[in-house]
């Protein structure tokens, strides 16, 4: 029996520069779909996936983060003498359901420093990283979270997994892609290396990291082995690429839909999935797209 995952940390720490100039005062993890912030769903997937402990790794600048995410009491009180309870209740939510922690991450050294930054938060329990510019939709067909997906896999192998999926062909060199043996049906598989942006001619698949990841402990031993790699950054799929070598890790092609917070296209697209499903916009937002088509 696996040790179940209660634990999550949440690199939030990037500068933001693809979505400059508005990044300059506003983390990416703030910036709003409809009415609340990329970095909120975050953790409310974590919430619904049962991490009951959060980690949130800043930098410099990000001091909104953690203004969002604790207590407003006088906004609370205001909220409530106007009648407005439902208001009240909704900012109230946000800092309830999961202890959150900060830790800033003081120099930009990467994925991998920010995920190491949290071994003494970890300790020895198995944990998941949540990417948080990252919004993960459940699968259509199942409702069921991309992180729940990877901690069902977890339970039942006991291995570190990373969940990814399919991407086209042209989007290849954006993202870590995963060369791997399958393992059981179509959509497991055993990582055999991960391959940092690749050409479309060097990559072994189109099987592209999504943003979610429950690892052992193990992982902080290769993060501290591994040393700098690309860009002179601690690179997180070099420590997995050493993981690999040591034990199994697990590749999962989900069935979620994952939401690229970094890219402009997929936070527009985003934008719009969730404007047409909120109550107050999804009517206007309709009869826009009939006039526009």
């Amino acid at each position: 029996m696996t040790r179940g995952v209660r634990k999550a940390i949440v690199p939030a720490a990037g500068f933001g520069t693809r979505f400059l100039p508005i990044t300059k005062s506003t983390p990416k993890e703030m910036l709003p779909i409809v009415d609340k912030p990329v970095i909120q769903f975050v953790i409310e997937e974590a919430i619904s996936c049962g991490i009951e402990s959060i980690l949130i790794v800043t930098g410099r600048g990000k001091h909104a983060i953690e203004n969002h995410f604790d207590h407003a009491p006088d906004l609370e009180s205001h909220l409530e003498r106007q009648g407005k309870q439902d208001l009240a209740e909704q900012v109230r939510e946000i800092s309830e359901g999961v202890d959150i922690h900060f830790i800033r991450q003081k120099k930009q050294m990467g994925l991998g420093d920010a995920v190491r930054l949290g071994r003494s938060f970890v300790g020895e329990d198995p944990f998941a990283v949540m990417l948080g510019d990252t919004i993960i939709d459940p699968a259509p067909d199942t409702g069921i979270h991309g992180l729940k997906e990877l901690l069902d896999v977890f339970e039942e192998t006991g291995a570190s997994v990373v969940g990814v999926r399919r991407v086209p062909e042209e989007l290849i060199p954006r993202y870590g892609i995963v060369d791997g043996d399958v393992q059981s049906g179509e959509n497991l598989y055993r990582l055999k290396q991960l391959l940092e942006k690749p050409s479309i001619e060097d990559a072994p698949t189109n099987l592209a990291i999504a943003g979610r990841y429950v690892f052992t402990p193990e992982i902080f031993e290769c993060l501290e082995s591994t040393g700098f790699g690309a860009g002179g950054e601690v690179q997180l799929t070099d420590a997995m690429n050493e993981l690999a070598a040591r034990t199994p890790v697990l590749a999962l092609a989900w069935h979620a839909i994952r939401y690229d917070i970094g890219n402009k296209a997929d936070y527009v697209r985003c934008f719009l999935d969730y404007a047409l499903r909120h109550p107050e916009t999804r009517d206007a937002m309709r009869a826009y797209l009939a006039e526009l088509a």
